[in-house]
């Protein structure tokens, strides 16, 4: 991630902005905000506080869900759903820039296979995992 940071890939946002963004993505552009969190590594209180700052520069918005009236769904802007794209995109080119030094390319189908299996494995955990009472 230092490696990342030092060239400004997320830029103009930090990282952590940026996987805000990302994961809105991943979800359809937007969720409520408990939501969004469970799939962050930050607490609630710091999510809160960015998501104001992205709010005011213009790139998420705050929603009424419109499923129970009292919950707040956090949402992607045009203009954020375009900079997270431009920033992915730089971003995968320095990782793609990364492995194709390190890796020929059995070796990259090879993590790839790897991978696959890790992340079938972790998300059937995650599937599996006992729920607290009260949580769907």
């Amino acid at each position: 991630m230092r490696r990342f940071e030092a060239a400004r890939d997320f830029a103009p946002l930090r990282s952590r902005e940026y996987d805000v963004l990302f994961n809105l993505a991943q979800m359809g552009g937007s969720a409520r905000q408990h939501e969004l969190n469970e799939r962050l590594l930050i607490s609630q209180p710091s999510l809160s506080r960015m998501v104001d700052r992205l709010v005011a520069a213009g790139h998420l918005q705050r929603q009424e869900c419109s499923a129970d009236g009292r919950g707040v769904v956090v949402a992607l802007t045009t203009a954020g759903a375009q900079l997270q794209r431009t920033i992915g995109r730089r971003h995968v080119r320095h990782i793609t820039e990364i492995i194709d030094g390190a890796l020929n390319e059995d070796e990259q189908r090879t993590l790839i296979e790897l991978t696959n299996k890790v992340r079938a494995s972790a998300t059937a955990e995650v599937a599996e995992a006992p729920r607290e009472e009260g949580t769907p």
